[in-house]
């Protein structure tokens, strides 16, 4: 584990290898071969990064620090959530990419997993546990396929507001982000897209992984065409509509 320690604590404390190797009194070749595993450290470069970084002996041969730096939330009613922190303790934003999606719902409880994911960083964002989404299909048009959605992580199913946006994460459906409704009475979920092509549909609590509340999305087309193309859409749906109705209602003579 030293190897991986060391590089593990140098980049946490924003050291370069040069300032690392200084205060080891080593040069930087050397750290550079601890760092890869190349070259044992000497008991006394162990006692000052020890010292430097204010972690065990024991620690720094057998732990993998790393490590230290994921939590895992849990509750009783959904599954445990790995979340992974940066230097300053301040929770990361990982990104689940559709290409991830199948992996991701294999292994969101995996801390190793979720420390992989890509980061991405928001400004000036409240205080919680967020996770990006890449938004696929045109079930939620306006919003464009392709879109990251910036959720909020849901700890209680009672936390759900009616007829807001989540994305759901469940074995059966996968990664979905639909207008939810909590029915209370049948123990489920009823989830509804903003595109009326789509009928709702039901999912019940236990089947449920995840729940992420929407915060804001970022967008990669202009919107405003993509409204004229929704708008046109039903344009088009309402006069094939009208058409059926009139070829119903006059019928040709006999």
């Amino acid at each position: 584990m030293i190897g991986q320690n060391i590089k593990y604590l140098r980049n946490k404390h924003k050291y370069s290898q040069q300032e690392l190797a200084d205060k080891l009194a080593v040069p930087r070749s050397s750290l550079s071969d601890y760092e890869r595993g190349h070259t044992q450290v000497s008991i006394e470069g162990l006692i000052r990064l020890s010292d430097i970084f204010d972690v065990s002996i024991d620690d720094l041969l057998k732990t993998n620090l790393s490590h230290r730096d994921l939590e895992i939330i849990r509750n009783k009613e959904l599954r445990v959530l790995a979340i992974s922190v940066d230097a300053d303790n301040n929770s990361n934003i990982e990104l689940v990419e559709t290409k991830a999606e199948a992996g991701y719902l294999e292994s969101f409880a995996d801390p190793e997993y979720i420390r992989d994911l890509p980061k991405i960083s928001f400004p000036n964002i409240p205080q919680g546990t967020y996770r990006g989404f890449e938004i696929r299909g045109d079930s939620m048009l306006p919003m464009e396929p392709g879109s990251i959605v910036i959720c909020a992580y849901v700890e209680h199913l009672r936390d759900i507001k009616n007829d807001k946006t989540y994305v759901v994460i469940s074995k059966s459906e996968g990664v979905v982000y639909k207008r939810v409704r909590n029915d209370h009475t049948h123990s489920r979920l009823v989830l509804i897209s903003d595109n009326e092509s789509y009928l709702p549909y039901t999912i019940r609590y236990e089947e449920i992984g995840e729940i992420w509340q929407y915060y804001c999305h970022l967008g990669f087309s202009d919107s405003k065409l993509t409204f004229n193309h929704m708008l046109e859409e039903k344009i088009h749906d309402i006069q094939r509509k009208l058409t059926e109705v009139h070829q119903v209602v006059v019928k040709p003579a006999k």
